[in-house]
């Protein structure tokens, strides 16, 4: 009787391990995906911040072209 109980305590131990193990693994998988998740939104992040940079030196050119414009037309007595 003291055998069969002790089996069933290694079966059980055998079980809980070999679930550990599985747990452990997916573990990493999630882990590896949880990185390339975060390489993917800071990417999508730099991505942002240089579209806005880029929009800033258009805008930056505009006003520069808009002034050379406004003193042009001051210069020929366009303005009303």
């Amino acid at each position: 009787m003291e055998n069969n109980i002790e089996n069933i305590i290694l079966e059980h131990l055998k079980a809980l391990r070999a679930g550990q193990g599985k747990i452990e693994y997916e573990l990493k998988e999630i882990k590896g995906r949880l990185s390339s998740l975060e390489s993917s939104v800071a990417s999508g992040r730099r991505d942002t911040v240089l579209q806005q940079e880029d929009i800033y030196r258009q805008q930056a050119a505009i006003d520069r072209i808009k002034e050379r414009i406004d003193r042009i037309e001051r210069r020929l007595d366009l303005t009303e």
